[in-house]
């Protein structure tokens, strides 16, 4: 019996069916040409390095939903080959090794925007085209592409504000669109195919990611559930509250948004419908869709960037004089600085693998500012401990911190962590959440227990450099060293 055409689905970091473009186009040429979609997801290179302990626990999780979702829909039902095709190795040898032992007419993916990505795609693309196969990709995962946003001189932004203005003029993004109903998928056996165990992303050598499941359900329903739940329950407080790690009124869609089991245009208009059903809380719903903005500009810095992980924007910082401390560094990742707010965001983030944005900012002002220690260093933790680090966000935000990136907040403007405690968790319920031994802690001394007398520390429980640790550096000395090596940067540079 002859094969017939097969069209390929190549997901990535697009893992869901409504509003997938790709995915649509796939199943619409299958339709028009009597011909079978497979489904298939590749563990190469460029993904497997941007993949850290958390994200890789996500990912599997998430390929597991996916496959389960395909088969719901899948018509073919009587052979037990899975729907999705799982992969390991270089993408264009496999996609090419495909098209030589079986009828494929077509490929579909999903674009991405890091430099690594794009070189890979444009080659498998040519490579693909000049065989005389159909090969298209598709804008999923931004509401715009980093070449459609411009200047008025025609360049690239580097600031956020008017590059999020030049967004607000273009047309509306355009509606979701519908999961396909039914998948006409291809039975045939494939050559090099592994089975999910194989692509060796589960935590090992123990589940040390037993607090991630109660946080987050990875896939695309539990993508749902929580633009669904924030948008019920919380997205009205949004505005005021949203600085508050005390206060769970954030979304918590990023990594959800980093896998691609939502997109931005599903995010985007559920928070537009929101603000039309409620007159009231436009003001909330703008601040909230304010922040896909700020995803948008990461991921626009990230194309046009040469190497946004390792290449400061600002030349200057080339020069800027960091600090080694390997001790320090540490302590700042057990959450052991003696600074309350930081050991809270550190240890919430070795359980939960997620920390309150606002505590990020907190905690990486600590790290390359009091402590001089390199942002490369606090770029690296966060890939490996953060289940929404991704090549745009993650690395965008880092530099932002050090003062090095675009739009980025002056090396000069040092948090102080018991003023910021003091302000977004004024009662210390997140602190005392994290850092248990503290709990006991009076309001007035819970971000600054080294101020607390003896008999104040002793009814708490509490002995610094015993139960709890002395602050790494005391945050005067510690903000006036910044600044004098900030100006030695300046001074080298010039």
């Amino acid at each position: 019996m002859t094969e017939r055409p097969i069209a390929i689905m190549w997901f990535r970091n697009d893992l869901r069916l409504a509003d997938n473009p790709a995915l649509m186009a796939a199943v619409k040429w299958a339709d028009q040409n009597n011909a079978v979609v497979l489904p298939i997801f590749i563990l190469d290179r460029v993904i497997s390095d941007q993949l850290g302990g958390a994200t890789r626990w996500w990912l599997e999780k998430s390929l597991a939903a996916l496959e389960n979702s395909l088969s719901a829909i899948r018509k073919n039902t009587a052979n037990p080959i899975t729907t999705l095709r799982l992969f390991t190795g270089n993408s264009g040898n496999i996609l090419e090794n495909i098209a030589d032992q079986h009828p494929v007419k077509a490929v579909f993916w999903n674009r991405l925007y890091d430099r690594p990505s794009t070189n890979r795609d444009t080659e498998i693309k040519t490579a693909l085209q000049d065989r005389g196969l159909t090969c298209e990709s598709f804008k999923a995962n931004l509401l715009f592409e980093p070449w459609e946003i411009r200047t008025g001189a025609g360049t690239d932004f580097k600031v956020y504000s008017p590059f999020w203005r030049a967004c607000q003029k273009q047309p509306s993004p355009r509606a979701p669109l519908r999961a396909p109903e039914s998948l006409v998928t291809s039975d045939i056996q494939i050559d090099g195919e592994v089975e999910l165990d194989a692509l060796d992303l589960a935590p090992k050598p123990f589940n040390w990611a037993a607090g991630f499941d109660e946080r987050f359900t990875p896939g695309e329903q539990g993508a749902k559930d929580q633009l669904f739940d924030f948008i019920d329950d919380r997205l009205s407080d949004y505005a005021d509250l949203r600085d508050r790690p005390d206060h769970r009124v954030t979304s918590e869609l990023s990594p959800h948004l980093r896998f691609g089991e939502i997109s931005p245009y599903q995010v985007w208009h559920t928070a537009s419908h929101f603000a039309d059903a409620n007159p009231g809380k436009g003001k909330t719903a703008a601040k909230f869709i304010s922040e896909l903005g700020w995803r948008e500009f990461s991921h626009h810095i990230l194309f046009h960037a040469k190497d946004l992980r390792s290449v400061p924007l600002n030349a200057s910082f080339k020069h800027f004089p960091w600090s080694e401390n390997e001790v320090a560094l540490n302590r700042w990742q057990s959450g052991q600085t003696g600074f309350p707010i930081v050991d809270a965001g550190m240890r919430e983030l070795w359980h939960t693998g997620y920390m309150h944005n606002r505590v990020r900012m907190i905690v990486g002002s600590i790290l390359v500012k009091h402590l001089l220690i390199h942002w490369h260093d606090g770029l690296a933790w966060f890939d490996d401990t953060l289940v929404d680090a991704c090549p745009a966000n993650n690395a965008f935000s880092w530099q932002w911190i050090g003062g090095c990136g675009a739009d980025a907040s002056p090396y000069f403007r040092i948090f102080n962590p018991v003023l910021q405690g003091e302000k977004f968790d004024p009662d210390g319920d997140y602190v005392r959440q994290w850092v248990p031994e503290l709990r006991d802690m009076p309001e007035k001394f819970i971000h600054k227990p080294w101020d607390a007398g003896p008999l104040i520390l002793k009814a708490a429980g509490v002995t610094l450099g015993g139960t709890y640790p002395k602050p790494l550096i005391g945050l005067k000395e510690g903000r006036e060293r910044a600044l004098i090596a900030y100006q030695d940067m300046k001074q080298s540079a010039s």
